[in-house]
């Protein structure tokens, strides 16, 4: 043991590591029969010389003198058809990413031989090498500092010509992996937050300044791919489709926090070249078909594509201009009368302002631009995004022109899209992305003002009245239609999607309380609307009672409840607009998906609807969602009374010892055990509810032990037509306790592939089967009427009413 132990301090001797660089020195060439012999010297040198970065300077010292690097460099170049790279890249990334001092990271990346390394003419078709590197570039860049950075570039007087980690890292920029991808991903950030000014000039100079439009070229090319996707003909099960779609806006997703971690960096130059390209290639050519300035003529993404992209940039690339750019494009069909005159208390009726667009942007720049808070590469301001906008329309003058003569319409634009008929997913897509914008802390307070949503500090801070905010504003002007339409998809029927009706009744809470908060009421046909929309869901409820999930009711309410709260209460900041895309299916499915759903799902649904009509008619009559629902838990009848049952039965498990006196004879057939002798026995206790098949016991003639149980709900009793004595019954072989809470929300998918069992009885005589049968239902009864009694004070019309008796008690 202290021979192993010696050998093992041996190792990391210097000593030993000038015989290991001697041993590497001798290796003229690398071929098969010395690979293995190579690759074990390289390691032996990675880990001295990361023991000795922490342990031992005179190892570094050594490592240093001996130009260890150099060496490194020398095996590449011999051993080109040995397959060396790939090791000799690992370790060298382990080297780097385990060095600690300065000293030898500032020794490392000088003398050139790192930039040997990556300039070195590797193979990377068809083999794994490529991981290898690009995780040794990643390392590289972990370890650069200002201080460093001006190792690795090359500079011809005062200019950086050359950056090879940078310019090699990416070419793979686009690789197939995404383990890849994050790499230089990784990398490039390294880069942008160290770069001095002279390696900014280089980066943000063409040609390597293409990257930066690649990327927003690529990220346009997956909103493309996201719109086939969307609208693909072929039959294809709403799930899959669904699925396909989350992978593609996950991809989109990750796009665009990369581009705000890069404008994240503050860098001006940087700003100005993400945000140039990323308003010109890509926001403002999705926005302007969007408005209907043009003909869509097959190469433009469809509109609900459109409206989810721009929510989704709104959401993650935030700052004031991005935010009061995309609102002056948004906004700029309803101006009815111009900002400067509204405060002059000139209006312009029924026509389109006279200005033209480009004077419209202009006027925008000077207000969103001005002001202390302008200032900083935070928001990047100073990259001038209204004129790359004015640049853009330049050069397609057609668009100008489409807005000034056919979309200044009280109905074009955006409200064209929520007023469009049948058309859901375009309705909510299109009310999302005003609410976003009318919910930014960014947004110049005259746009907000002509949104119309509570705004009210704006409104005092800068001296506006209401109804010169009024008169501009689309909520404002529009608000009982809108609420109309909304309401319209709520009470459709048949009842729509409950993906439908909830993302709905997100959008109804928002609006009904700005409503509320500004003193108005709910019109008389919305009012009715309403009421109609809120007796389907009640009734709907109340039919589950006859189903067979009734007794899960009652905990599906209670477990339901905060998860629904919390879902209305969701800001819009966070609220994914994917769910503008998932409507859009459910519009577009032919695959039957809807005439398949299980009982447990139906009833489940049916919960969450009527949950959402009940938060909704609070919103209306109290201005806020309710904490809790209140249940009839003390005073409902007990399901037991009325029918004599020993106490162990109703609490009875598989194994149990129970009483046989209430129980009717009869017999059952077993795959695996043959004809039994059994006795039925149905017994209800408050929501509870079993049916128990007992065998008699051997010593105890009076009792018995349950050999099986079933759930009393859902048994649906039937005599056999041609064999009055047989029973069956529908046993329940999905159990929802067996789901945590956390899982609760995938019941729908699981109940799905589990098909309720079925249990035949035979009885001695038709009589005594039919009297099963009647005694099967009375406790079914029983059990039905505890549950109903407890969810009656939510299904009594005076609910609310009763709810603020019971808060002023």
């Amino acid at each position: 043991m202290w021979r192993s132990f010696w050998r093992s301090i041996d190792r990391f001797s210097l000593q030993h590591f000038k015989y290991v660089i001697n041993e590497l020195r001798g290796i003229k060439v690398v071929h098969k029969h010395n690979r293995e012999l190579v690759i074990d010297l390289l390691q032996s040198i990675v880990e001295i010389v990361t023991y000795g970065d922490r342990q031992d300077p005179m190892i570094f010292e050594c490592f240093m003198e001996y130009q260890v690097l150099a060496e490194f460099v020398r095996v590449l170049k011999i051993g080109k058809n040995a397959r060396i790279e790939a090791p000799l890249l690992q370790y060298l990334s382990i080297m780097i990413q385990n060095m600690d001092s300065e000293h030898a990271i500032y020794y490392c990346l000088s003398n050139d031989y790192i930039n040997s390394i990556i300039e070195h003419q590797y193979e990377f078709d068809g083999g794994d090498l490529a991981p290898y590197y690009v995780s040794f570039l990643r390392a590289v860049s972990s370890k650069i500092n200002r201080d460093t950075l001006c190792l690795l570039v090359k500079v011809h007087g005062d200019a950086v010509v050359s950056f090879p980690l940078y310019n090699e890292a990416l070419k793979f920029a686009r690789h197939g992996e995404k383990m890849i991808q994050t790499a230089v991903r990784a990398l490039t950030l390294n880069i942008y937050n160290v770069s001095d000014d002279m390696v900014y000039q280089f980066i943000t100079t063409p040609p390597v300044s293409k990257y930066f439009s690649d990327l927003v070229c690529r990220l346009k090319e997956q909103c493309f791919h996201l719109d086939t996707l969307l609208h693909f003909k072929e039959e294809t099960s709403t799930r899959e489709r669904r699925n396909e779609l989350v992978l593609e806006t996950d991809k989109i997703v990750d796009d665009i926090y990369y581009l705000k971690d890069i404008l994240s960096v503050g860098e001006y130059r940087l700003n100005r070249l993400i945000s140039q390209n990323l308003f010109s290639l890509l926001v403002f050519p999705t926005l302007l078909p969007l408005l209907q300035l043009r003909q869509n003529d097959g190469s433009n993404i469809s509109s609900v594509t459109s409206l989810y992209i721009v929510s989704r940039l709104l959401q993650v690339v935030d700052g004031k201009s991005m935010v009061n750019a995309v609102a002056g494009v948004i906004l700029y069909p309803y101006m009815t009368l111009s900002v400067g005159d509204a405060m002059k208390g000139d209006t312009v009726d029924g026509v389109c302002n006279a200005s033209s667009f480009l004077d419209h942007l202009n006027d925008m720049e000077k207000r969103v631009c001005s002001g202390p808070e302008s200032e900083g590469a935070e928001n990047f301001k100073s990259n001038n995004l209204f004129g790359h906008l004015a640049e853009y329309l330049s050069s397609n003058s057609q668009l100008i022109s489409g807005l000034q003569n056919d979309d200044c319409v009280e109905r074009g634009g955006v409200l064209a899209h929520i007023f469009a008929d049948n058309n859901h997913s375009l309705l909510l897509a299109s009310l999302f992305l005003l609410l976003i914008l009318a919910e930014s802390k960014d947004l110049d307070y005259l746009l907000a003002s002509m949104i119309g949503l509570s705004r009210i500090q704006d409104i005092v801070n800068h001296d506006l009245s209401a109804s010169q905010v009024a008169d501009g504003s689309i909520f404002v002007k529009f608000m009982p239609q809108i609420l109309n339409a909304l309401l319209k998809i709520l009470a459709s029927q048949p009842p729509l999607s409950v993906l439908i009706q909830w993302h709905t009744g997100w959008f109804l809470r928002k609006l009904l309380i700005s409503q509320i908060s500004k003193g108005k009421t709910v019109n008389d046909l919305n009012f009715h609307l309403f009421n109609t929309s809120y007796e389907q869901s009640r009734e709907r409820l109340r039919k589950e009672l006859d189903g067979c999930w009734f007794d899960y009711i009652p905990d599906t309410l209670r477990n339901e409840w905060l998860s629904c709260k919390t879902a209305l209460e969701e800001s819009s900041q966070f609220k994914d607009p994917f769910f503008a895309l998932e409507i859009a299916v459910c519009q577009q499915d032919t695959d039957g998906d809807a005439t398949t759903v299980s009982a447990w799902q139906r009833m489940v649904e049916a919960v969450k609807v009527f949950i959402l009509h009940l938060q909704l008619k609070a919103v209306i009559f109290k201005g806020s969602l309710l904490e809790k629902p209140v249940l009839n838990m003390l005073n409902g009848p007990t399901a037991d009374s009325g029918r004599g049952h020993a106490s162990d039965t109703p609490s009875a498990s598989f194994g149990s010892d129970v009483s046989l006196g209430s129980g009717i004879p009869c017999r059952i057939a077993f795959s695996n055990a043959g004809i039994r002798d059994i006795y039925l026995i149905p017994v209800a206790r408050e929501t509870t509810g079993k049916l128990l098949l007992t065998e008699k016991h051997p010593f105890r003639s009076q009792r018995g032990v349950v050999i099986a149980i079933a759930p009393l709900a859902g048994l649906s009793p039937k005599i056999d037509n041609d064999h009055p004595s047989w029973l069956h019954l529908r046993i329940r072989e999905f159990d929802p306790k067996f789901n945590t809470s956390k899982a609760r929300s995938n019941h729908l998918k699981m109940s799905n592939h589990v098909a309720d069992g079925k249990w035949t009885l035979g009885f001695p005589t038709a009589k005594a089967c039919e009297a099963a049968r009647l005694l099967i239902l009375e406790e079914t009864s029983k059990q039905r009427s505890f549950v109903e009694s407890i969810l009656a004070p939510l299904l009594q019309d005076d609910y609310l009413g009763n709810l603020s008796d019971v808060e002023d008690e």
